[in-house]
């Protein structure tokens, strides 16, 4: 199974074509459910039922290191947003 590179453009295309929107309406519907969820997670950790859960964490500062050269480098401290599946949503990816 390979990486399937999904942009918004194809999304909305797609909604679109399932729902009878027009293209530029996806577009306006998916950029304003990103930025609800941008709002919400970076607020405090969001759960979306049946879906999963998003949350923040925190990252500390570490020493990295280039595995070619190993030379060493400050990674410095940072925010990362981390995804847990729901279990339905489990279920429904693996009986399909």
């Amino acid at each position: 199974m390979g990486k399937i590179n999904y942009k918004k453009k194809d999304f909305a295309e797609n909604l679109s074509k399932k729902k009878g929107f027009s293209v530029l309406l996806a577009k306006k519907l998916i950029d304003d459910v990103i930025d609800v969820l941008i709002n919400n997670i970076s607020k405090k950790k969001m759960n979306i039922k049946n879906i999963g859960t998003f949350k923040i964490m925190n990252k500390n500062e570490r020493i990295g290191r280039n595995p070619k050269t190993k030379e060493k480098h400050l990674i410095t401290s940072r925010k990362s947003i981390s995804f847990l599946a729901s279990k339905t949503l489990l279920k429904k990816i693996n009986n399909e």
